[in-house]
């Protein structure tokens, strides 16, 4: 097999040196004289039946052009799939030749490999071939074709914690135009019909039934099994519309994790463009998200199976090689707990998100999206300012200052930093108002007693005490993750601003919970939620000390005790610690706020956001306090 050839039949007789002599001087006999031998003859068809072009090959019996169309109606139902075809033994006997072939079909991952055999004759000095199907099948006689069938292969799925399939197959129903069904005239006015009973495009749903062939299925929608509105009930009355059973790898519902997860879908024009080895105009790939990430991962390898086809239809299966389902992608999130998310905010008309990070491990268990996202990945790459969530950090970088929880700091009604008023929030409590203890002035969230603080830190030292919480540093998780941004400050102003989580210091929920986990567990927590990613505490970063993280957990255990916090007060279960935040910013001409919360109890950290609210207590914080009450 290959190129290497051994040729046989020739100089069968041992000649004396005088008789090879005679023969040298008297010249070549007729029949070996001129042209190209038989081996140069099957390179050349070799070469004209991987490239389908005959134009070097001469046939006996048949003309150029008739093998030509032979050949190409017994491959046809190959589709695009190229044949490679090496010439290999040929085997003389005088002006009759034997040509092994050698095929191989590139199919579902493996080569469909094979042998066959050409006749050639010599006429004339030139290798002629015996055209017959045999040569492209050894079992091939007149009027039978190959025929590929594609076996797609079936999704990987995406497993979440306690190895839970999130994304697995799940029934749907396909709606569309059968072409065979309905004649060509009254196709597009199917098309029409069908496109306004389930609420697509007509035009454009009319522009691609009519573009199909005679017997294709042209789909119009995909509905889950469970979710096929009634409105569709009809559709038998409308010519050629057939509904068709299939599964799907989909996610539980059609919003689980949607901005995560992503979507599986046609590949697009560009995909194909950019990737012509992967991806073929009707594959299916991810689209977005992790299923868009992972693809090469999840998408498998197709399998196929060909047959020889006689003029009736009959079938001789020839080759198969079955699909290789795609490898499955392991997630942390947590259904019951992404699903609990989810419906907290549902009814949240701004645009919301909830996640929750597993201490002990980083674990990302949920990490939700509000419908007023509009579809974007907020929860984990959402950037915000903090507000005073952030004092969770602050209070770190002055404990390393030399304060401590017990440091009487004042607490004013407003301070003035470079010509510029900062106060407090809207209805701070009257009462919490004069020197006070730092850990009150971080339970009632006092924003003067921190910006009288400033002064005490360093160009650096709200950065690294970020950095010792998760905040600010970012690391590669797989995923679309946004850590924050805290810098150090370019003005009095700034400074005094980065003290409450407003200035230049912007954090996404992910990252809030990471901070409040990293305060739960005592030690820096790098979320984690695909478990194929490594995931590990940056060089350079100085930890949290076992007296730091214990001071911080006092003091936001008091927010919970006697501060902004008391809501979590009652809910079973281990002592919750909390902080919450408001971070004001301008929309429109009009000024508004962020509401945050954070909260972390037993090994579970949460993050609590809402785009527009009132106050981290009131908007974030009956979400937050829902979701701990609902997954005790």
């Amino acid at each position: 097999m290959g190129a290497h050839r051994t040729i046989t039949a020739r100089a069968t007789t041992t000649l004396a040196t005088s008789a090879l002599l005679g023969l040298l001087l008297t010249g070549c006999d007729s029949g070996s004289s001129g042209g190209p031998d038989a081996s140069d003859a099957a390179d050349t068809l070799a070469s004209g039946l991987s490239s389908g072009s005959f134009a070097d090959v001469d046939f006996t019996r048949v003309t150029t052009e008739e093998a030509t169309k032979d050949y190409r109606t017994t491959v046809e139902g190959m589709g695009d799939v190229q044949p490679d075809v090496t010439a290999g033994d040929v085997k003389e006997s005088g002006d009759s030749a034997t040509a092994s072939l050698t095929w191989s079909w590139p199919l579902g991952g493996r080569a469909w490999t094979y042998d066959t055999q050409a006749r050639m004759t010599r006429v004339d000095g030139q290798w002629q071939v015996a055209w017959d199907p045999s040569i492209v099948e050894s079992s091939l006689v007149d009027g039978v074709t190959l025929d590929l069938t594609p076996i797609a292969a079936r999704r990987g799925q995406v497993i979440g914690a306690h190895q839970q399939p999130l994304v697995t197959d799940r029934p749907v129903v396909r709606f569309g135009i059968d072409r065979s069904r309905v004649s060509a005239g009254k196709a597009a006015d199917s098309a029409r019909r069908l496109a306004q009973l389930v609420g697509i495009d007509p035009a454009a749903y009319v522009n691609r039934v009519q573009a199909a062939g005679d017997q294709a299925y042209v789909a119009a929608i995909v509905f889950r099994k469970d979710d096929v509105p009634a409105s569709v009930d009809g559709y038998q009355d409308i010519p050629g519309v057939l509904a068709l059973g299939a599964r799907l790898p989909l996610a539980p519902t059609k919003e689980f994790a949607a901005p995560i997860l992503g979507t599986v879908g046609d590949v697009t024009a560009e995909m194909v463009k950019d990737h012509p080895d992967t991806y073929q105009p009707g594959d299916q790939a991810g689209l977005s998200g992790l299923q868009a990430r992972y693809d090469e991962q999840l998408q498998g390898t197709d399998g196929a199976v060909v047959n020889a086809v006689d003029a009736d239809g009959k079938e001789h299966e020839l080759f198969r090689v079955g699909a290789t389902r795609g490898r499955p992608l392991r997630i942390t999130l947590d259904e019951r707990l992404q699903t609990t998310a989810e419906r907290l905010l549902v009814n949240v008309g701004p645009a919301s998100a909830l996640v929750a990070i597993r201490p002990s491990t980083g674990d990302i268990v949920a990490a939700a999206n509000g419908p007023g996202t509009n579809g974007y990945n907020m929860a984990t790459y959402g950037q915000f300012a903090p507000g005073s969530t952030f004092k969770s950090v602050t209070s770190l970088a002055l404990l390393r200052a030399g304060l401590t929880p017990d440091t009487v700091v004042p607490c004013t009604p407003t301070i003035t930093v470079d010509g510029k008023t900062f106060k407090n929030y809207s209805d701070y409590p009257s009462d919490g108002i004069g020197r006070i203890p730092l850990r009150t002035a971080l339970a009632n969230s006092c924003n003067t007693a921190f910006i009288s603080q400033a002064g005490k830190l360093g160009g650096r030292d709200l950065v690294d005490a970020a950095a010792s919480l998760g905040l600010g540093v970012d690391h590669d998780l797989g995923f679309p993750a946004y850590f924050g941004n805290v810098e150090p400050p370019a003005s009095d102003t700034e400074a005094a601003a980065d003290m409450i989580g407003q200035g230049k210091v912007l954090a996404s929920p992910m990252a809030m919970a990471t901070v409040i986990a990293s305060v739960q567990s005592g030690s820096l927590v790098v979320p984690r939620l695909v478990t194929s990613v490594d995931v590990s505490p940056p060089h350079g970063v100085d930890p949290v000390s076992k007296a730091e993280a214990a001071s911080l957990r006092s003091m936001l255990r008091g927010v919970v005790t006697s501060g902004s916090g008391s809501l979590l007060a009652d809910v079973p279960g281990p002592p919750v610690i909390a902080k919450t935040g408001t971070a004001e910013f301008e929309k429109d001409g009009k000024v508004l706020t962020h509401a945050w919360m954070i909260a972390a109890q037993g090994d579970l950290a949460v993050a609590a956001f809402v785009d527009e609210g009132e106050s981290g207590s009131g908007t974030a914080g009956p979400i937050l306090e829902s979701f701990l009450r609902a997954v005790d």
